[in-house]
């Protein structure tokens, strides 16, 4: 009986291993999610990328305030920081932001953070913003009607964090995935036009 159980374990590694190719075969083939109204998605291409329109969207603040991007956009350029209150890079990309805030106070500029967590935890993202006494505005992305977020998913947010420069208009002028530097910050927002 040994014998014959070794015999056919090949066989049972075998008929896994193919279970495990045409599996991985159905999911190639799953089609990628419905474009986004007005958008054409292309192989390969984000919604958000420099030199492009950046989607307009409005979602409310931790207060329940709501923000619409292209207000924003049609008076000032706006620095958006994708992010999550349990990603630690992101805690450091935010006191960045602040920095950002408070360096260019008074200056032509929006500073703006979307909380990728989504609603049912706006009350803890509202008390970590103020726990860290951030001063810009921090909204919270939602989910639409097919599951999808309004704000990071039209813009291709993939990690995060994700900070964009938005120049007045709502042109995208810089995108960055990871963590960026300040020098870097510094850089891009030097090139906003003065006030």
């Amino acid at each position: 009986m040994p014998a014959l159980m070794g015999a056919r374990l090949p066989v049972f590694a075998a008929i896994l291993l193919l279970l495990a190719i045409s599996v991985g075969a159905v999911a190639a083939e799953v089609e990628k999610p419905p474009p986004f109204p007005g958008v054409q998605w292309e192989e390969g291409t984000r919604l958000a990328e420099p030199g492009m329109i950046a989607p307009d969207f409005t979602v409310l603040d931790v207060e329940g305030h709501p923000f619409r991007l292209s207000e924003e956009v049609s008076r000032k350029p706006v620095l958006l920081l994708f992010w999550s209150v349990f990603c630690d890079p992101c805690r450091a990309e935010m006191a960045t932001l602040q920095k950002a805030q408070d360096r260019y106070e008074g200056r032509d500029l929006t500073v703006v953070a979307v909380a990728v967590d989504g609603e049912p935890l706006r009350n803890i993202i509202g008390g970590f913003a103020r726990q860290e006494g951030y001063t810009f505005k921090v909204l919270v992305d939602e989910l639409d009607a097919m599951g999808m977020w309004k704000v990071a998913d039209a813009y291709g947010v993939a990690v995060t964090p994700t900070l964009l420069l938005l120049g007045k208009g709502g042109t995208v002028l810089l995108r960055k995935g990871g963590k960026i530097r300040e020098d870097e910050l510094e850089k891009a927002v030097s090139t906003l036009p003065k006030k």
